[in-house]
């Protein structure tokens, strides 16, 4: 089935590919405007998806045609919803979320994920500016899901989440940032401030060249179920509780 040129030109109108010397090309799609409930409120929030060109046309005609074969649907994509003049604005507040299947979708009490999620969305809309970035290989700090609930079941035999992860033959963090800041960097060039807990993300961030001008944490969802799991994220991998860090570090 060909694809007809007036769908085609509407299409291309909102696709961008992302160049950078001796990196796979990225094609940024959008915005699309999307109306979203947040606390029984409808906020519209405009939603930009990405798509690594590994193996992919770089031209957008043919990488529209190649969609009909490239079977997306076994793997997945990230995206980002912005809010408000993300571009222009003095201060914009970033979240980068890394998917959970279990905490956002289904709402599971093992972490704080999907109240990280959701309370980030109302901080950046409460703000005025920002974006939040779901980032799709992220599961399980990048082991995948699979491999998380394989990290689930020795968890529930007392390991902790680094020592799960560890015992599996990973490292505590595979997570890569490196295609969300490209993304960032064709929405907006002034400096953001960062809504985390996790001091490792923001030098992972700032070393891959995002310009970082504060941080916010954000704390909160626990429960029995998740207490053990955010005490790790304290003691083992760094997570700040305090208000304030030194970005100059």
């Amino acid at each position: 089935m060909m694809i007809s040129e007036k769908v085609r030109d509407i299409l291309i109108d909102r696709m961008k590919i992302v160049k950078q010397e001796n990196k796979e090309d990225i094609c940024l799609v959008g915005p699309v405007k999307l109306p979203v409930q947040l606390d029984g409120e409808t906020v519209t929030f405009q939603w930009y998806t990405w798509l690594k060109l590994e193996g992919l046309p770089t031209e957008k005609e043919k990488l529209i045609e190649s969609l009909l074969t490239a079977d997306l649907a076994s793997s997945q994509q990230s995206s980002v919803l912005v809010y408000g003049d993300f571009k222009q604005a003095e201060e914009a507040y970033i979240r980068m979320h890394s998917i959970c299947h279990t905490g956002d979708i289904f709402g599971s009490q093992r972490c704080d994920c999907g109240y990280q999620l959701h309370q980030s969305m109302k901080m950046i809309v409460e703000q005025g500016s920002g974006a939040l970035f779901y980032l799709a290989n992220h599961e399980g700090r990048g082991i995948g899901l699979f491999t998380k609930s394989l990290a689930y079941i020795l968890q529930q035999e007392g390991y902790d989440t680094v020592e799960a992860n560890n015992a599996l033959g990973f490292p505590d963090d595979l997570r890569s940032y490196e295609e969300a800041i490209r993304v960032i960097k064709e929405l907006r060039k002034k400096p953001v401030t960062l809504i985390t807990n996790n001091p490792k993300k923001i030098a992972a961030l700032k070393s891959s060249g995002l310009t970082i001008q504060d941080h916010i944490p954000l704390w909160g969802g626990e429960s029995d179920y998740n207490s053990f799991y955010l005490a790790t994220k304290v003691e083992k991998s760094g997570h700040i509780l305090e208000s304030e860090i030194s970005l100059t570090k």
